[in-house]
């Protein structure tokens, strides 16, 4: 084994990981006054959120006979706790603690 050549190809993976993690620091000056990055900013966190719930729910719901109730009840009641006491731990607490109990009701 050539341990030259290893230590490069060590080397060389270790500076591309560095500079991977190290270019969104370098570049936050320019990205702040991007007017897409801002865009994307404001939009694109909910609509990952709104995507990733969609997914879960439809997918727990096919798993079991009783259809999708418990989880457009869950849903519901965090989207209305969150509305009403804009304290998202609480929100999701409770509505992952209710949909829990409603799987789980037997």
């Amino acid at each position: 084994m050539n341990y030259a050549y290893l230590l490069a190809v060590i080397f060389a993976m270790g500076a591309v990981t560095f500079a991977l993690r190290a270019l969104p620091f370098l570049s936050a000056h320019w990205l702040r006054r991007s007017p897409v990055v801002q865009h994307l900013g404001r939009f694109l966190p909910l609509a990952i959120m709104a995507l990733l719930l969609v997914h879960s729910a439809s997918g727990a719901a096919r798993e079991h006979a009783t259809g999708p109730w418990p989880e457009l009840l869950a849903i519901t009641l965090t989207c209305l706790l969150q509305w009403r006491s804009r304290n998202p731990l609480l929100s999701i607490v409770i509505g992952t603690a209710v949909y829990v109990l409603l799987r789980n009701w037997r």
